[in-house]
C-alpha cells in the first residue's frame, strides 16, 4: 500500500512504469501465441491493466487498458493485423471494455477507502495524543489549581487571626475562589476557543462588575495581544479580577465610575496596565509594605508571571504589571 501510495504521488514515474507494464505484457502475449489456442488474446493484459491500476493509479491503468485494447484487438482477434469488426469480435471487444472498467473503477473505489481509512486512523491517534496531552495538562492544572487554594486558604487562614469579624475573611476567600471558578468556566468553555484576548477580559470584568449589581460602570478594554498562553492567561486573569474587585470596594462605592485595561507588548515584555478614576491610593502609600491580603495576593500572582507590580494615582489608582512574553504569545 505504501508503494501504491508513493507512486501514486509521483505521475512521471507512475505513467512510465504504466508504459513498460504494457510492452511487458505485449511482448508476453506474442511469446506465448503459437501456444495458445485461438480464443485468449487478453491473457497478459488483464494483469498488466489490474496491476498498474492498483499500485500507479486509475489514470495509468485507464492507459495500459486503452493500450491493451487497441493492441489486443488489431493483433490477436481476427481477422489479424486489422480493425476491422465481426459480430463476434465486436463481442469479445465490448466485454474486454466492460471487464477492464469495472474493475479499474473497483480499484479505484477500494483505493479511496483505503486512503480515507488511514486519513481515519491518522485523525483517531492524533486525537488520542490529543487526549494524553489534555488529560496531563489537566492533572497539572489541578494540582496547581489546588497549590493555590491551600496557599490561599492559609493566607486568610493569617489574616483571620485577631479579626474581630472573621467572617468577612471567610467571605473574602469565598469572592477569590468563585473568581478563580469563573475563570476557569470561561477558559474551559469550547464555545471560547477562538475568543480574543480584548473580548475575553471584557466579559470577565463584565461579569465581576453585573453580579455585584455595578452594571453603570463604564469597562474600557484595549488589548494589542491577541493570545496568551492558557498557563499565564489563567494567573493575568486573576489578577485582573483581583483589581476589578478592588475598585468595586473603593472605587465604585456610588455604582458609577470608568474601569479601563490596556495590555500591551513592549520590548520583550508585556505590559498591563489597569486604572480606575476613583480617589487612588493614599499619599505616601506603600503596597509592597501592606499587611493587606489583597495586596499579596497580587504581588503572589507577579510572582507566578515572572513580573513586576507598580501601584500609584493618575487621576484614580492605576496598577501596571509587566511581565515577561515568550513565543507563544501573538501580537495583534
Amino acid at each position: 500500500m505504501q508503494a501504491a501510495e508513493w507512486l501514486r504521488n509521483r505521475p512521471i514515474q507512475a505513467y512510465a512504469i504504466a508504459l513498460l507494464a504494457f510492452l511487458i505484457a505485449l511482448w508476453l502475449r506474442f511469446t506465448v501465441d503459437h501456444a495458445l489456442p485461438v480464443g485468449f488474446p487478453y491473457l497478459t493484459f488483464f494483469p498488466a491493466v489490474l496491476l498498474t491500476a492498483f499500485f500507479c493509479g486509475t489514470g495509468p491503468g485507464i492507459v495500459v487498458a486503452v493500450l491493451s485494447v487497441v493492441s489486443a484487438w488489431y493483433w490477436f482477434i481476427p481477422p489479424i493485423a486489422s480493425f476491422e469488426l465481426t459480430s463476434q469480435s465486436a463481442i469479445a471487444v465490448l466485454f474486454f471494455v466492460a471487464i477492464l472498467t469495472a474493475d479499474i473503477f473497483i480499484i479505484h473505489v477500494m483505493h479511496g477507502a483505503l486512503r480515507r481509512l488511514v486519513q481515519e486512523q491518522a485523525r483517531t491517534a492524533g486525537l488520542l495524543e490529543q487526549q494524553k496531552t489534555l488529560f496531563a495538562e489537566l492533572q497539572h492544572r489541578t494540582a496547581n489549581n489546588i497549590a493555590f487554594i491551600s496557599a490561599l486558604l492559609s493566607m486568610h487562614k493569617r489574616k483571620a487571626r485577631g479579626q474581630a469579624d472573621p467572617v468577612s475573611v471567610f467571605d473574602d476567600a469565598t469572592s477569590r475562589l468563585e473568581s478563580m471558578a469563573r475563570i476557569h468556566r470561561r477558559l474551559y468553555d469550547p464555545t471560547n476557543g477562538d475568543l480574543q484576548l480584548d473580548a475575553y477580559l471584557a466579559e470577565l470584568v463584565r461579569d465581576i462588575f453585573d453580579s455585584a449589581g455595578r452594571e453603570r460602570v463604564d469597562v474600557s478594554i484595549v488589548s494589542r495581544i491577541e493570545k496568551l498562553d492558557v498557563n499565564r492567561l489563567i494567573t493575568l486573569s486573576l489578577v485582573v479580577s483581583e483589581l476589578a474587585t478592588n475598585a468595586l470596594k473603593h472605587a465604585f462605592s456610588n455604582g458609577t465610575g470608568r474601569f479601563a485595561i490596556e495590555l500591551t507588548p513592549r520590548g520583550g515584555s508585556n505590559v498591563l496596565r489597569v486604572r480606575d478614576n476613583g480617589p487612588g491610593f493614599p499619599h505616601g502609600f506603600d503596597p509592597s509594605g501592606s499587611d493587606r491580603l489583597g495586596f499579596r495576593v497580587l504581588y503572589s500572582f507577579a510572582r507566578n508571571l515572572n513580573g513586576t507590580l507598580d501601584f500609584r494615582s493618575d487621576d484614580g489608582a492605576l496598577v501596571e504589571l509587566v511581565f515577561p512574553s515568550n513565543h507563544q504569545d501573538k501580537a495583534a
